[in-house]
């Protein structure tokens, strides 16, 4: 039998004193954890010096982001709507470095105000060449590889739009030279994953591109560390991976007396493992003799698509009043009336349901889906069946729970539309 997963932070006690303060379902995010990942983030090894940038997609709110910036942590955004929103958190315009799919259009006001800027394709170098000629300037590399779970999570190699193909360098060098830009910065990330030897491939790669651009000082190998949401799965030992990168920094040096500075840009590993989803038990329902037992929650896609999108497992647990040994085992599913609302598929195929043993469930339990740090609130299909935003939770030292998002009132969403 399938042993039954405890919640990482949260016991029965935190959660009933979080649902009876701000409802259900509710974002819970550790302090103490945060804290912790973004010291071990900025102990990676580096020989030249390091700086780190939370990819703020990964989860937005200003009350982490602050939380890293006064750990020390720099910011990653990934659209100017992102830049707007970390500095109205306060963080310095200088802190934030931008590389996006779709240019802001008040490009040229964001890099007025200090912000650094990665062209990531030949049109965006050109356009930045306009606005800025003389400028430094950060150029993404697609270096022809890629790694990651699945395709939708890999982000180098001929199948994916990301940063300027590495046979265009010829056309990157004839732009620089059409505005006098100088490139100061190189930036890749291909999702990279725990597998020191695919880091350092990554890092050999990169360098061959450095080399090509005498001007550049610092090397961006993005994020990608793998973070081991299920008891089963390994989390990214940065140390491990960073050690035989920061040798290569090294070798180069030696060989041409250039001293590059690393940046790297982790999301997930930062705020993955630092938050639980809790929701309660709305209903259980069964298919009979040859079908599945089904825990239905009050949560589900409109708070955690991942499992809908990528297969992807979370740790699921039952917090009851009164502790019982008697098991079931259950697909879980969201509230949503929609087949692909399902937060147990088979792992990688959502396609496919999975089953979880979990304690005899009963209407009312608490639900903790662990692991809902990293692209849960910052990426759900808003208003789904017209369900409203939750609120998020931020625990301290202590396990006091602050409100950091109040839930979205239900006459707010509609309060943009305009009647004909």
């Amino acid at each position: 039998m399938a042993s039954i997963i405890q919640p990482r932070f949260l016991d029965f006690s935190t959660a009933h004193a979080v649902a009876e303060a701000f409802g259900t379902p509710v974002y819970i995010y550790d302090e103490k954890t945060l804290e912790a990942n973004a010291a071990a983030v900025l102990a990676f090894p580096n020989a030249f010096g390091l700086t780190a940038r939370y990819a703020m997609k990964a989860s937005p709110n200003a009350a982490i982001l602050n939380i890293f910036a006064k750990a020390g942590l720099h910011i990653d955004a990934s659209s100017g709507h992102e830049v707007h929103r970390a500095m109205a958190a306060g963080i310095a315009a200088e802190k934030i470095s931008l590389s996006a799919q779709e240019l802001p259009c008040d490009l040229g006001d964001l890099l007025d105000a200090g912000i650094q800027f990665n062209a990531c394709s030949l049109a965006q170098l050109e356009r930045f060449g306009q606005l800025k000629p003389g400028g430094d300037v950060g150029i993404r590399i697609n270096p022809g590889a890629g790694s990651g779970g699945n395709n939708r999570t890999n982000v180098g190699g001929p199948s994916s739009s990301f940063g300027i193909w590495h046979e265009w360098i010829p056309q990157i060098k004839q732009l620089l030279a059409q505005y006098a830009l100088t490139a100061i910065r190189i930036h890749t990330h291909i999702g990279s994953g725990s597998d020191p030897d695919v880091w350092l491939k990554v890092a050999k790669m990169n360098f061959d591109i450095v080399r090509q651009f005498p001007d550049v000082v610092t090397l961006n190998l993005g994020g990608g560390f793998k973070v081991g949401r299920m008891p089963e799965e390994q989390s990214t030992d940065l140390q491990v991976v960073g050690q035989p990168v920061k040798e290569k920094f090294e070798e180069f040096a030696a060989e041409t007396g250039r001293t590059i500075r690393l940046e790297i840009e982790p999301g997930t590993f930062l705020v993955a493992n630092a938050c639980a989803l809790l929701s309660k038990v709305q209903d259980v329902v069964s298919t009979g003799e040859g079908g599945y037992n089904f825990i239905k929650l009050n949560t589900g896609m409109t708070e955690l698509l991942r499992p809908s999108i990528y297969g992807a497992q979370h740790p699921i647990s039952l917090l009851q009043g009164l502790e019982q040994d008697a098991t079931e085992d259950y697909v879980v599913v969201g509230h949503c009336c929609e087949s692909g609302d399902i937060l147990t598929p088979a792992p990688g195929d959502p396609e496919l349901l999975a089953t979880r043993t979990l304690p005899v469930a009963e209407i009312g339990d608490f639900c903790v889906i662990d692991g809902s740090g990293a692209y849960a609130s910052a990426m759900t299909p808003k208003h789904y069946n017209s369900y409203p935003e939750a609120a998020e939770v931020m625990l301290d030292a202590g396990k006091t729970p602050r409100l950091i998002r109040r839930r979205q009132k239900l006459e707010d969403i509609w309060a943009n539309e305009v009647p004909v």
